[in-house]
C-alpha cells in the first residue's frame, strides 16, 4: 500500500494525539487539524482520508458537519466522530445507559470495507457516555453491543464509517486492521 495522507480532526478528545501517532505508525503521512479548519484550506492539503476524532462535546464541533456534507473524500467518525455523522444525515443520538470507558464485546454485523477480518465478534474500548440512538436514513447497520445497539454504521452510498469505540488504544483488539481497512478504501477510492 502506498504512502496515503490522512487529516485526522481535533475535536478536542482525549486521544485524538493517539489516532495521529497511529496513524503515522502504520506508515500513512498525517497532520492533526483544527476543527475550525475551512473545508478550502482542508481540500488544499488534498488528504486522501479524513478521521473525524472523538471530542467531550457536540457543542465543539466545529465545521465537522460542513466536512461531512461536502468533502468527497473517505471519512472516518471515531466516537465523537460517529455521533456527528448520524447527527448530520438525520440520524439521532443521546446518553448512553452506560458511561465511561470500559471494555466492550461487539458483534460484529456486516464485515463491510471497514470490518473486514474483525468478526464474528471483538473486544473494543468504548466510552458509552453519548451514543448514536437512531440510525441515519439508508446508513449500513455494522456492529452491535449488549450497551449499544449502534456501534458502526455506514453511509449507504458515499465512504462514510463511523465507529463508537476507539481503535487507535492498545485495550481495543484488531484496532490496527480497522485503520488498514480504512486506509485501503482511501487507496480505492
Amino acid at each position: 500500500m502506498r504512502e496515503l495522507k490522512i487529516l485526522v480532526i481535533n475535536n478536542y478528545g482525549q486521544f485524538c494525539h493517539l489516532i495521529h501517532r497511529t496513524v503515522r505508525d502504520l506508515d500513512m503521512e498525517t497532520k492533526i487539524v483544527a476543527n475550525t479548519t475551512s473545508v478550502e484550506d482542508l481540500l488544499e492539503q488534498e488528504p486522501d482520508g479524513i478521521i473525524l476524532s472523538g471530542g467531550p462535546s457536540m457543542d465543539r464541533i466545529g465545521l465537522c458537519q460542513e466536512y461531512v456534507e461536502s468533502i468527497d473524500r473517505p471519512i472516518l467518525g471515531i466516537c465523537l466522530g460517529h455521533q456527528l455523522i448520524a447527527r448530520t444525515f438525520g440520524g439521532q443520538t443521546g446518553s448512553g445507559d452506560y458511561g465511561g470507558y470500559a471494555e466492550i464485546d461487539v458483534e460484529i454485523l456486516d464485515e463491510d470495507d471497514i470490518l473486514k477480518g474483525l468478526g464474528p465478534r471483538t473486544s473494543v474500548w468504548a466510552s458509552h457516555a453519548d451514543e448514536v440512538t437512531v440510525l441515519p436514513e439508508g446508513f449500513l447497520h455494522l456492529a452491535r453491543s449488549d450497551v449499544c445497539e449502534i456501534e458502526a454504521m455506514r453511509h449507504p452510498e458515499r465512504p462514510i464509517y463511523g465507529v463508537q469505540w476507539h481503535p487507535e488504544v492498545a485495550h481495543t483488539d484488531k484496532g490496527e486492521e480497522l485503520f488498514m481497512n480504512f486506509f485501503e478504501v482511501c487507496e480505492n477510492y
